[in-house]
């Protein structure tokens, strides 16, 4: 009878189409926007091109999301990109996307956005800063910071075992009220605008040259590339997470209609305001002020001007709302990823049952374990400088997909079409895949030890298969076919 129950114990479908708009905008919406566009404008020198790399970054994010609107409807469950990879091409592909999914993609940014948290929360609480060091184990330094996040994590995980309503509360209240507080800060900066400021800004136009000091260094060559792909490294993580909503897909009301609608509507919504942001930047810092501000912290320099003194305080309540909701986003979505690779026998097995409340727990579980590890290893920032690589090279064989299925599953119902096919589709790997060769080129520090991760994981994938036993013949199989 237990077998029964278990068996029949499903995914509720419970989320909304603006609940899973708010999924996508909420787990975009980081810390990001308030800090990048330092290091940004430090390696391109001009206003014209800060934009740019804002507005080329949305471009790319909305194609990537209008062409995962047909892979939505076509595979309407659970797991999302990693049902897509395993469709269109064979189990293992899907796998390594997992493998970097758990050990680095999604944990690194649960605890990044947890420790940002932390961070911001020290400017209204300064006990929780990170240079509250509470003890040290040997070499290792544990901060008030890294276990302020680490509760973070665990509250979060805790809520969304107790079932979809919780977390989806959370998350489309605190995404509506990060959306309007942007909103807002945009508005009030335009108004604090300084037209002095805004015109010293441009009058480097589009130039592009790298800001070394109080030095204006041009680049030649394809020198260019490389500043353009390392530019765009901060502003793609800004945007990144849109994907999200796609992992929980079997909780979405008619989701072959509202996972593509969330995608666009989502993506959308950031990049008008991001690009809004970076307008309002421009319009009350100066460059060079925003090229280096204090620990890159753009946001809170431009909340200094439009609020005076109280600017910190107002924008780090904000950042604490907008770290907070996108924690509880990431969190939400991640273990919906590791229970349908666990019903595919490619994960801890106990991440394939669903609660009394129909939520994989011990999947939530797990992924908040790892990200605590990684909040108290100090490396979470490292880890998603590596893996920025191989996140792209994954959008690219995902929406290539796209055309991989069209030739290989026609008779499947598409209620979404990729826009624009196949020329949009075709311009984002062509975009992305000239991103991933000039960081190649250029830097290559990060992309070869995010490739290593990736390939870490094929061993680990005939291991799994090795001790599968039976499942192995299944799986090979699916594999053979994939390739026919």
């Amino acid at each position: 009878m237990e077998k029964t129950a278990t068996t029949q114990k499903k995914f509720k479908q419970s989320f909304s189409l603006l609940d899973a708009t708010m999924i996508v905008a909420g787990s975009m919406i980081g810390s990001g926007i308030f800090i990048v566009s330092a290091d940004i404008t430090r390696n391109v020198g001009s206003a014209g091109w800060m934009i740019l790399i804002w507005l080329l970054t949305g471009l790319l994010t909305l194609i990537a999301a209008l062409s995962y609107g047909e892979l939505s409807g076509m595979f309407p469950k659970a797991g999302g990109q990693y049902v897509y990879l395993k469709e269109a091409y064979n189990p293992l592909v899907g796998f390594l996307f997992g493998w970097s999914f758990f050990t680095v993609i999604q944990t690194g940014s649960i605890a990044a956005v947890g420790v940002a948290f932390s961070k911001f929360a020290a400017y209204i609480f300064p006990s929780l800063s990170e240079k509250n060091i509470l003890f040290e184990l040997g070499i290792l330094k544990i901060s008030a910071a890294q276990i302020t996040s680490i509760i973070v994590i665990l509250l979060l995980t805790y809520i969304n075992t107790r079932g979809v309503k919780e977390g989806r509360a959370i998350q489309t209240t605190l995404t509506l009220i990060k959306l309007v507080s942007l909103f807002g800060l945009v508005i009030f900066g335009f108004w604090a605008a300084n037209k002095n400021t805004w015109d010293a800004n441009w009058t480097t136009g589009f130039s592009l040259h790298k800001i070394d000091g109080n030095f204006l260094i041009p680049y030649s060559g394809m020198a260019v590339l490389g500043a353009i792909a390392g530019s765009m490294v901060g502003s793609l993580f800004s945007s990144d997470s849109w994907n999200n909503v796609t992992f929980i897909a079997g909780e979405i009301k008619n989701p072959k209609r509202n996972i593509g609608l969330s995608l666009f509507l989502g993506t959308l919504i950031v990049t008008v305001i991001y690009t809004a942001t970076n307008f309002m930047y421009l319009s009350v810092i100066p460059l060079h002020n925003i090229a280096f501000a204090e620990n890159d912290r753009v946001g809170m320099e431009a909340a200094t001007i439009i609020f005076g003194d109280r600017g910190t305080n107002i924008l780090a309540v904000l950042l604490m709302i907008s770290t907070f909701g996108c924690a509880n986003g990431l969190i939400l979505a991640g273990a919906r990823v590791y229970y349908t690779m666990a019903k595919d026998g490619l994960f801890f097995q106990r991440a394939a049952k669903l609660n009394s409340n129909a939520v994989p727990s011990n999947g939530l579980w797990i992924q908040s374990i790892w990200a605590a590890v990684l909040c108290l290893s100090g490396r979470y920032n490292d880890l998603l400088d590596y893996v920025i690589f191989t996140v792209l090279i994954f959008y690219i064989l995902t929406i290539a997909g796209i055309f991989i299925l069209r030739r290989k599953r026609p008779d499947l119902p598409r209620p979404y079409k990729a826009f624009g096919y196949p020329v949009l589709p075709f311009l984002y790997i062509l975009c992305a895949g000239t991103i991933c060769v000039s960081l190649l080129i250029y830097k290559p520090q990060f992309t070869f030890p995010g490739l290593g991760i990736v390939l870490l994981g094929i061993p680990v994938y005939y291991f799994i298969l090795k001790r599968g036993g039976a499942k192995e013949t299944s799986l090979v199989s699916d594999s053979l076919q994939a390739f026919e």
